[in-house]
């Protein structure tokens, strides 16, 4: 099932798109969590890579929320 956004697209605070690969503690300890969103207070912010399986990226650098976003050499829309 596709996750829907919940901030309009047009919110100047709204984070970027996260990667779809992106993966971190706190979506699998409340199962509630929008990887579109960030939630810094769930889990403890650790973030690995589900096409690496690494904190390190395909591209080598570092798997964050605020990193994994479009421009990103190996950024997949969740879309």
């Amino acid at each position: 099932m596709p996750h829907e956004s919940t901030q309009p697209i047009d919110n100047p605070n709204a984070s970027p798109v996260a990667c779809r690969h992106l993966l971190s503690k706190g979506m699998y300890i409340t199962g509630l969590m929008n990887p579109e969103e960030e939630h810094d207070q769930i889990g403890d912010g650790n973030c690995w890579c589900g096409r690496t399986q690494n904190i390190l990226g395909p591209d080598d650098s570092f798997v964050e929320r605020r990193a994994c976003i479009a421009g990103r050499q190996c950024f997949e829309s969740m879309i």
